[in-house]
């Protein structure tokens, strides 16, 4: 197992772990569960994704991806120009 990606937050994590899913890659997201101890614990660091020695580069592709990828132009509802619908 490699550590690939440091995440920001559990959000994120969970977000490229179900993207990594979605691609056949199994990634296993680790330091949730230290997070209530910040304070006491260095801040940065505590959250990883972790994938198979097989999967790790194509696992870092698809992240790099992620990372550099943009909002598609005019891609929002006439109505509701900058106003983010969720």
């Amino acid at each position: 197992m490699q550590r690939i990606y440091e995440p920001q937050d559990v959000l994120e994590g969970e977000l490229l772990q179900a993207m990594l899913a979605s691609e056949g890659i199994q990634a296993h997201l680790i330091g949730e569960h230290l997070l209530g101890g910040v304070g006491e614990l260095p801040a940065c660091g505590l959250l990883g994704l972790l994938v198979d020695d097989v999967q790790a580069e194509r696992a870092h592709q698809l992240i790099a991806t992620y990372n550099i990828a943009q909002p598609l132009a005019n891609d929002e509802p006439e109505d509701f120009q900058g106003v983010l619908l969720c």
